[in-house]
């Protein structure tokens, strides 16, 4: 593993950190108090071309991949979740037509994401069927050309704002996770609906959503690959998010432990500041330890990302490196809150909502719980995770 990015990768940290102190972190704060989507902090990602760093050039993307996603996530995550997770919302929803897809497919859904043109959601989650996908009951009916989708899914980011969505559904219920299939589905189309708007402790500024399907009539031509095979589509695609949703965790834990230091140098107790009180250095060493680790997990498993290493034998490694840094932003933030005291129990200063975000990450694609299950499983098969691969 080289542990120094190339000079395109170290330019786009580098851009993306302007971007984020000068037009992100002026937004933070009021997006969270609105809970409203932020129009136009999409309109500056998109101005920079963040909408398409994951994506091939072939498709109007930079071509950096995961490693490159899982930089400008980390950067803007320092100062805002919600917007780490509408530049995820540009990977998750097209990570199944990217696995699956033709290249007629290709070209007409992925293009308008990475131009900034278009969003999409990702509708798996139902509420019988979280954590066990393969429990879904929303079915599509082949009728003639054409497949009759029916069902609601729940919890979705972003799908009120979306152009279009990636769902999964039972086209053969009786095979079970070897039934299902993935589709896209246009918002236009008649019968999608969405259902209710969710009022959530954090990342208030990406809408969470029930998604409704009642009798959605799509052309067999939005199957996504070979009809009942969805779910290994739908294992590939949760895999290649492990990363993603750890940069957020490691963006939004290197902000608050940022803004902790910046606190405890400018604070006086007992006569001193508080960076001279070893109780709390020695809190701001174990923070930076954390993150560090978490940054190197991450890093890997973008890079098995971008290798093509998705299947079920690196799933361990992958979810690592969500499980760590996920766990690792909850406890930093509120380490962080601790060093700056009542302060950090206070709107006026970030604190109080990087724990309220940190929370979400613990449980979006796939809970700490789920990973732990993974890798144990993972390690026990496969043995543990190797440079060599």
């Amino acid at each position: 593993m080289n542990f120094q990015f190339d000079e395109e990768l170290t330019m786009l940290r580098k851009m993306v950190r302007d971007v984020a102190e000068e037009k992100v972190k002026p937004r933070a704060a009021e997006i969270d108090e609105t809970g409203e989507y932020p129009y136009d902090i999409f309109q500056v990602l998109k101005d920079a071309g963040l909408t398409g760093v994951s994506f091939p050039e072939a498709y109007g993307g930079s071509g950096l991949g995961a490693t490159g996603l899982c930089i400008a996530i980390e950067e803007v995550s320092k100062y805002c979740c919600s917007t780490g997770l509408i530049l995820l919302l540009t990977y998750l929803p097209t990570l199944p037509i990217r696995i699956a897809g033709t290249e007629e497919q290709k070209q007409k859904y992925l293009t308008p994401i990475a131009m900034g043109e278009k969003r999409a959601a990702f509708c798996l989650t139902e509420p019988g069927a979280g954590s066990d996908a393969a429990n879904i009951k929303t079915k599509a009916v082949r009728d003639g050309d054409d497949y009759i989708i029916n069902g609601t899914k729940c919890f979705i980011s972003g799908a009120s704002v979306a152009d279009y969505v990636t769902v999964f559904a039972k086209t053969d219920p009786k095979k079970g996770m070897k039934g299902m299939s993935a589709f896209i589905v246009e918002a236009n189309t008649p019968g999608f609906s969405i259902g209710t708007l969710e009022r959530k402790m954090g990342v208030r500024g990406v809408p969470l959503c029930e998604v409704v399907f009642d009798n959605v009539r799509i052309p067999k031509g939005n199957l996504l690959g070979v009809e009942n095979e969805g779910f290994k589509v739908a294992m590939k695609t949760l895999n290649s998010m492990r990363p993603i949703v750890g940069a957020r965790g490691l963006g939004l834990a290197q902000g608050a432990l940022e803004y902790a230091i910046a606190y405890a140098k400018e604070r006086t107790t007992f006569g001193k500041p508080l960076t001279d009180h070893q109780g709390l250095r020695w809190m701001i060493a174990d923070m930076a330890l954390q993150i560090e680790a978490a940054r190197l997990l991450i890093f890997q498993a973008a890079e098995l990302i971008d290798a093509g290493k998705i299947d079920k034998r690196y799933a361990g490694a992958l979810s690592m490196s969500k499980l760590y840094p996920t766990d690792m932003a909850m406890k930093v933030a509120i380490d962080a809150a601790q060093i700056l005291g009542g302060h950090g129990y206070i709107k006026d200063h970030p604190m109080e909502r990087y724990i309220r975000d940190a929370k979400q990450l613990q449980i979006v694609e796939g809970t700490s719980q789920i990973q732990r299950e993974i890798i144990s499983k993972n390690i026990i098969e496969y043995g543990l995770p190797r440079r060599d691969w």
